[in-house]
């Protein structure tokens, strides 16, 4: 039976086309075909960025406990990508491998939005494919993640796993900072352990060839919903088999 799809992450933006032409340039996302939005992506089971004017023209502060947070793009070899990049000029941390979680590294858009890069394997595990210095990013660039903030893990859980029926892969928790990592996705699959804390389902999360929702559980801080139509307003849209589309937010 098919399942539904998490199919685009739209967000309001102050310049579409130009955040979407740094996406495509840089990150090496094409511009996906259908009618007059501006969508983008990697095409296959990933989802697709959709970029709307906002509303005004007051300059929009990203904050710490807003509601979106990031994408991350995920990746076989993250040191060529890494070159790529610097090769192009653009400001993006070296790859570290964070804890027992993910080697990655980070960048912001035009606009100072996050993008993060993780790698498929950990950092001085074998890759799951060398980079290719001609392909974009080295090549296999998927949109793994989007990453949304939440005070309320009680609800999150009720809409996406017991009404939507989404499967919930992954905890990876981090008390000395004050949050907490859950992963869930629309997929038949199970990981490799059947307890979500393990560790070693982590490098086979990041390879999966669809767009995993993340939550950051934070324990402090209220999270800031913006307005629709504000800049940072963002959407997670789900496409259903029988074609309707549910909008998580």
């Amino acid at each position: 039976m098919p399942l539904p799809k998490i199919a685009a992450l739209t967000l309001n933006v102050s310049d579409p086309a130009r955040l979407a032409a740094f996406y495509c340039e840089a990150l090496g996302m094409k511009r996906i075909a259908g009618g007059d939005t501006l969508a983008i992506g990697y095409g296959g089971d990933g989802a697709n960025l959709v970029f709307l004017p906002a509303k005004g023209t007051a300059p929009h502060r990203i904050g710490p406990n807003d509601r979106y947070w990031k994408i991350a793009i995920t990746v076989p070899d993250l040191d060529c990508a890494y070159r790529q990049l610097r090769a192009r000029g653009i400001e993006v941390t070296a790859p570290n491998q964070f804890r027992d979680i993910a080697y990655m590294s980070h960048l912001a858009d035009p606009e100072g939005y996050t993008v993060e890069l993780i790698q498929h394997t950990f950092g001085g595990n074998d890759l799951t494919r060398q980079g290719d210095d001609a392909l974009p990013l080295g090549g296999g660039a998927r949109l793994g993640l989007i990453t949304l903030r939440t005070g309320d893990l009680e609800t999150e859980f009720t809409t996406c796993r017991d009404q939507l029926g989404m499967r919930y892969l992954s905890r990876q928790d981090v008390p000395d900072l004050d949050f907490c990592l859950y992963f869930l996705a629309f997929t038949d699959e199970t990981p490799p352990l059947p307890d979500v804390d393990a560790v070693e389902n982590r490098e086979w999360l990041w390879q999966r060839p669809y767009t995993v929702l993340e939550f950051q559980h934070r324990k402090q801080g209220h999270i800031v919903c913006r307005a629709d139509g504000q800049q940072g307003a963002a959407a997670v849209r789900i496409k259903n088999p029988d074609g309707r589309q549910t909008i998580l937010c």
